[in-house]
């Protein structure tokens, strides 16, 4: 675990799992998590609010969305 290359179709990720970020939330999908994009890659963020900025730990990564999150700094 942990590669940016998803198998079977060799799209790349920008994030891979584990890694630590610092994100701006952006939106929010219809379940109330808040939206942070990497390089246009969107992750879910649950606990955030839109136009906040934090520090996410990545824990899952799909071929088309991620989800991290939110660390203490």
């Amino acid at each position: 675990m942990g590669d940016r290359i998803i198998e079977g179709n060799g799209d790349f990720t920008p994030v891979k799992v584990g890694e630590e970020l610092e994100v701006a939330i952006e939106g929010l999908g219809d379940k109330g998590d808040g939206i942070a994009r990497v390089k246009g890659f969107v992750l879910f963020v649950p606990g955030t609010n839109v136009g906040e900025k934090v520090k996410i730990k990545i824990n899952k990564v799909l071929k088309k969305v991620g989800f991290a999150k939110p660390i203490e700094d």
